[in-house]
């Protein structure tokens, strides 16, 4: 129907994911008296884990399914998948969200190569903290102050600042031309040095 309405589709950019309170942990480690263990990983409901990961990479997997036939049908074009700086440096608490950030990166580079024969491309990015309406509401204290836990992300973020969502675009629309037509299987970080800092 999308095709016949709106002609064949040159690109995807597939931008599922998300997370559940039910694959989350209260507690960011086990105590070691073992006190908080319902807290903990072993606290997480399977199906809830189940439904996280299903959103993330499944989510990403049948759209480049769907579409990407399409894409290979008519002699090539571009897919840009959505991972996030969880793949590369997973936070506490939110054990399946990065799984399956991590699974979209590795399937994004097995993809890559799969249909590389096709003139398909298929790369990723991978945003850092980006002042979104979700994250205003998980970062910000009812008083407007930073909590804790972000107050951690932006000592860990070299530029000191969240990102802005406009400044995902130059990058998606780098890898929708034909400025990177020899580049697939890559996923660039937009994260203001957080992946890049050890810390010290």
């Amino acid at each position: 129907q999308i095709a016949e309405r709106l002609g064949s589709p040159s690109f995807l950019i597939n931008c599922a994911g998300g997370n559940h309170p039910t694959a989350t942990t209260t507690a960011e480690q086990l105590a070691p008296d073992l006190s908080n263990m319902s807290d903990s990983f072993f606290g997480i409901d399977v199906d809830g884990f189940r439904q996280v990961m299903d959103l993330n990479l499944l989510g990403s997997v049948l759209p480049c399914s769907v579409i990407g036939k399409r894409l290979v049908a008519n002699g090539g074009g571009a897919i840009i998948n959505i991972s996030s700086m969880n793949a590369y440096r997973p936070l506490t608490r939110i054990p399946a969200y990065s799984a399956g950030k991590s699974a979209v990166t590795n399937f994004t580079e097995w993809l890559a190569v799969h249909l590389a024969p096709t003139q398909v491309r298929v790369n990723a990015i991978a945003p850092g903290f980006f002042l979104t309406e979700q994250l205003k509401f998980l970062a910000f204290e009812e008083n407007g102050d930073l909590t804790p836990r972000y107050k951690k992300v932006l000592a860990n973020t070299p530029m000191n600042r969240f990102g802005d969502p406009a400044e995902l675009v130059s990058t998606l629309l780098y890898l929708m031309s034909d400025q990177s037509k020899f580049v697939t299987g890559v996923v660039i970080p937009v994260d203001g040095g957080f992946n890049a800092f050890s810390g010290v």
